[in-house]
């Protein structure tokens, strides 16, 4: 089992909301309201982790290691609206989101492949690492810079253990496996190609709900994260660049295979397809 391991290295380096965030360096004259209107919404987002979680226990029925796991992605993941909503009440208390806002983004999940959703996390956990080191450079107020980067630490360290059950996939499920990964991450290492922002809350999940069927779709303002990225902290093609060879970097060292360009993996993603049809064909051939 991995989840035995994974938890005594995350709790060695857990943080505490109380102690390691520097609440008493908080200066207000570095704080804007348009900033803490970003904060509220990333609070609202993260929140999200709830029906992720639902999702994920619900399509790894069979996998109890995977599930156990998610005890302590899903503790830390709303820790992390947890500490944002709490520099809010502390520093801008009318924009604490109340509980309606938060419900708000419970819903159901339609079910999915839980291969393609592993990775598609695995790649979101990597983005997100990005997007939180931007708004720690963006921000000057030193509390929330503080948290925005005691975050992506934990961002990092989640797509390290999602990294783990994806080489456990590859033993058990072979070139299945591959094809989900180097699909999901064709997919996420595209994002210069589509006009949203390539993250698991900002894609549709319930076709019944459609269009309110992103996490970012039921969030008091739609359209705060394409301005959040674009005009605020302004995570610019340099710094997508990084998302894509952190993707591209990890699948490389997953497949045993060197991909340096999404083209690449692209092809390799074609390659497995084509293997995996002709032993379908093969399988259900007449004896």
């Amino acid at each position: 089992m991995i989840y035995p391991e994974l938890f005594k290295q995350l709790e060695a380096v857990r943080w505490s909301m109380e102690k390691d965030i520097p609440w008493d360096q908080f200066d207000g004259s570095l704080l804007s309201d348009e900033q803490a209107q970003t904060i509220k919404m990333n609070a609202i987002t993260e929140w999200a982790a709830l029906p992720a979680t639902e999702m994920f226990l619900r399509d790894n029925r069979d996998d109890s290691d995977f599930s156990a796991f998610m005890s302590v992605w899903f503790f830390e993941e709303q820790k992390h609206s947890l500490v944002l909503m709490e520099y809010l009440r502390r520093f801008q208390p009318d924009l604490v989101p109340t509980e309606e806002e938060l419900h708000q983004v419970r819903f159901e999940f339609d079910p999915a492949p839980a291969l393609e959703t592993l990775m598609l996390h695995f790649c979101g956990e990597i983005r997100l690492n990005h997007w939180y080191r931007r708004a720690a450079e963006w921000h000057q107020e030193p509390v929330i810079k503080a948290i925005y980067e005691t975050l992506a630490g934990d961002e990092a360290r989640h797509g390290g253990a999602y990294l783990r059950y994806m080489k456990r996939a590859l033993t058990r499920f072979g070139d299945e496996a591959k094809a989900a990964f180097a699909k999901i991450g064709v997919l996420m290492a595209s994002a210069r190609r589509t006009a949203q922002a390539l993250h698991p809350t900002n894609l549709h999940v319930n076709v019944k709900l459609f269009p309110r069927d992103t996490v970012q779709s039921r969030l008091p303002d739609p359209a705060w994260l394409e301005q959040w990225l674009d005009t605020q902290i302004q995570f610019d093609a340099v710094w997508e660049g990084k998302v894509v060879d952190r993707i591209l970097h990890n699948l490389s060292l997953l497949m045993e295979r060197n991909f340096t360009s999404v083209q690449e993996l692209n092809r390799f993603r074609k390659e497995i397809t084509v293997r995996l049809a002709a032993r379908a064909a093969a399988d259900s051939a007449p004896a």
